[in-house]
């Protein structure tokens, strides 16, 4: 007559160690590798040859947030610029009516060898060329106003940039914006631009190829960036 064995300690009874699983258990899938990477000794992909594509890491300003592409600037800029032009007709439209009357009116006035009244010429000319001079200076105006008193109390967004969800923020992410950092801006975006011929175009294009921070030329003067909101 046998003695029977007493049943051995199974793995669900405390201080047993259950022997490590060569291959899955049926029924359970198999789980894929730790995030950080795959145990020693195991399997890695090779390299990707020379020309694939790689994921590309996307552009961020110091603070964290994202910064905004050559696309959603342009559109906000087009936006701005429909509202700088409607002004701008404002004011030279009655100035080209001005002209255009007056030189009729002297064109009527000329005399049998169809020349024109040499005094009365140059005093038109002289307050066309003040008309002008003024509605310069007062779109000037307007775009410092706009360009900087009114993103300055709008955390650095135009009406363009609140419809893209863009902001202006320095490119030190202690620093809060501030007038003048505004004013280097407007002075390299629309002062020069209008001095420098041109100038607009590659103050504008200059993001295009700048690295890390995708800035324009009136950004860098004023060591800002324009990223993304909302």
């Amino acid at each position: 007559m046998t003695t029977p064995v007493p049943p051995g300690p199974t793995p669900d009874q405390p201080g047993v160690v259950r022997p490590p699983l060569t291959t899955p258990p049926p029924g359970i899938p198999h789980q894929a590798p730790p995030p950080w990477g795959p145990p020693p000794g195991s399997w890695t992909p090779p390299p990707a040859p020379p020309g694939a594509w790689t994921p590309m890491l996307v552009p961020l300003a110091p603070n964290g947030a994202l910064l905004a592409s050559f696309g959603q600037r342009l559109g906000a800029y087009l936006i701005d610029l429909a509202l700088y032009s409607v002004l701008n007709m404002i004011l030279i439209v009655p100035i080209m009516i001005f002209w255009f009357t007056r030189m009729f009116d002297l064109t009527s006035k000329a005399q049998p060898n169809g020349e024109l009244p040499p005094g009365e010429m140059l005093a038109a000319m002289g307050t066309m060329f003040a008309l002008m001079g003024g509605a310069i200076v007062l779109m000037l105006l307007f775009t410092y106003l706009y360009y900087v008193e009114y993103q300055l109390h709008t955390g650095g967004r135009t009406l363009g940039k609140k419809l893209v969800k863009l902001a202006v923020a320095p490119v030190d992410p202690t620093r809060q914006l501030t007038r003048g950092d505004l004013t280097k801006r407007w002075a390299v975006q629309h002062l020069a631009a209008a001095l420098v011929p041109l100038f607009n175009y590659l103050d504008g294009f200059w993001q295009l190829w700048d690295k890390p921070l995708q800035q324009c030329l009136h950004d860098k003067a004023a060591q800002t960036v324009v990223v993304k909101v909302g």
